[in-house]
């Protein structure tokens, strides 16, 4: 089969093997996406957990480098959205055939090779778990935050309200697990929807809670400086993790594809997708800019890690829990966004090498009394094992910081510089040594350099808490 006809999916199969794709072949849907579904798409997928900590972020690094942070890192990103913007449609000059990336995945499979395709898939489903276990921290600290609110409302700021993260993760995992049972992402839309209107209130909650300090306070707290009340040794530390904070918040290049894959032409999808990556990434930046300036600005050396669950805001109360209140519904139906796509993959996968097991068979309910229900061994077993390990990982490590820069470090560089300059050299067949060649060799070296920073400070951050 040539690689541009799309009526016949068996060779499709054989070179894009079930590990290495993210999303089902949608050649023959009537497509009706445009700038403004894309720049919407991107946004929701921008805006989340990430947001809550730029504040902290912000005060390890001060007014001058933590904006210049955010926008340098946001320039990172868009660059890297134009290099995957024009690995949509891939000639092969070898057989002369045209390939439709519609995934992150498998564009880094055809145009690098298996074995980087490979490497990738293991980096992306990293990704995909460690959202998870953050989203578990989250939410845990959200719950505990509306408990704390209600106690220092009632008893005072100064009572020993006290809670424990893992009570509330366990009970984070279990909706989880139920909600895992949902057979495919195709049911989560309502999910998402939720998730998006969740993560834009409680957003503008801290934003609005966050200038209403600075207002009744009279001035703008911090220094150009960061935090003062740090040694040396300290500082480097908590600037690598505040680095890292800032990356993972920016860590959204996987899901460029799949969004171009929905836009209709003309024009191209490549030119209306290049533009709502402009204004997307320009918008979340400016965004980015606000929650972590009027944090910085209300609470100077005092910033909490987390906006809304640091307890720098007691009152109004009410507003502080709807605003926890939110963050949990967001990372509930945000968790089931990302890790349907990992279930699908391996259920998939089971399936094709196993294709004769009951074991992924469906099985009809029999009691009369009760409604009909299908039920699937394998995504029972499967999905709760995953939610279960992923809440295991969050008790153990229920940091959120820290667990943040480390995930940031870790998938920022490969998914958001490395990968995408490959595929670009190969587009564009650079030659090497040429000007372009060595400047994005510059540029890839120095991501790697900070990226590395970033991770040894973000694991020195969870060793120091977890044993320290």
């Amino acid at each position: 089969m040539a690689r541009g006809d799309y009526d016949d999916n068996e060779e499709e199969e054989e070179h894009h093997p079930p590990l290495l794709q993210t999303s089902p072949h949608n050649h023959n849907l009537n497509l009706t996406g445009t700038v403004w579904t894309a720049v919407a798409h991107i946004i929701t997928a921008v805006i989340g957990s990430g947001v809550l900590s730029l504040a902290w972020s912000i005060a390890q690094v001060g007014w001058i480098v933590g904006p210049l942070s955010l926008l340098l890192f946001g320039f990172f990103t868009l660059v890297s959205a134009y290099f995957i913007c024009d690995i949509h449609l891939y000639f092969d000059p070898k057989n002369g055939n045209t390939t439709m990336n519609q995934s992150y995945l498998q564009a880094v499979h055809t145009v690098l090779g298996y074995k980087n395709g490979l490497a990738c898939a293991c980096v992306f489903y990293f990704s995909i778990f460690k959202t998870g276990v953050v989203y578990t921290i989250t939410s845990a600290t959200s719950m505990r935050a509306i408990m704390q609110s209600n106690c220092y409302h009632e008893q005072g700021h100064d009572a020993p309200c006290e809670f424990e993260d893992w009570y509330y993760m366990l009970m984070f995992g279990i909706v989880q697990i139920l909600a895992s049972q949902i057979p495919n992402i195709f049911h989560t839309k309502w999910l998402s929807i939720i998730a998006a209107i969740m993560s834009f209130t409680y957003s503008f909650i801290g934003i609005g809670l966050g200038l209403a300090q600075v207002i009744d306070k009279g001035k703008i707290e911090g220094s150009i400086y960061g935090i003062s009340t740090t040694g040396p040794t300290q500082k480097v530390w908590l600037v690598a993790q505040a680095i890292g904070d800032i990356a993972f918040a920016f860590n959204f290049s996987v899901i460029l594809l799949e969004v171009q894959s929905t836009l209709k032409s003309p024009p191209s999808q490549k030119v209306t997708m290049k533009k709502a990556s402009t204004i997307a990434i320009l918008t979340s930046t400016i965004f980015y800019l606000c929650c972590g300036a009027s944090g910085y600005a209300a609470f100077g050396d005092l910033t909490p890690g987390n906006l809304l669950t640091g307890f720098g805001f007691y009152e109004p109360y009410w507003l502080v829990d709807f605003g926890n209140a939110c963050i949990v519904l967001h990372l509930v139906g945000g968790y089931q966004v990302y890790t349907q796509t990992l279930f699908a993959i391996v259920e998939r996968w089971y399936a094709e090498k196993f294709p004769e097991s009951v074991f992924a068979t469906d099985i009809r309910s029999v009691v009369s009394l009760i409604p009909e229900f299908r039920l699937n061994p394998l995504r029972l077993c499967f999905r709760t094992a995953y939610v279960v390990l992923t809440m295991a990982v969050g008790m153990l490590f229920p940091y959120f910081n820290e667990v943040l820069a480390f995930a940031g470090s870790i998938i920022f560089w490969p998914l958001t510089i490395y990968f995408p300059v490959e595929m670009y050299f190969v587009q564009k067949k650079v030659v090497p040594w040429s000007g372009k060649w060595i400047i994005l060799r510059i540029y890839t070296i120095f991501c790697l350099l900070v990226t590395i920073f970033t991770l040894v400070g973000s694991i020195e951050g969870l060793i120091t808490k977890r044993f320290g």
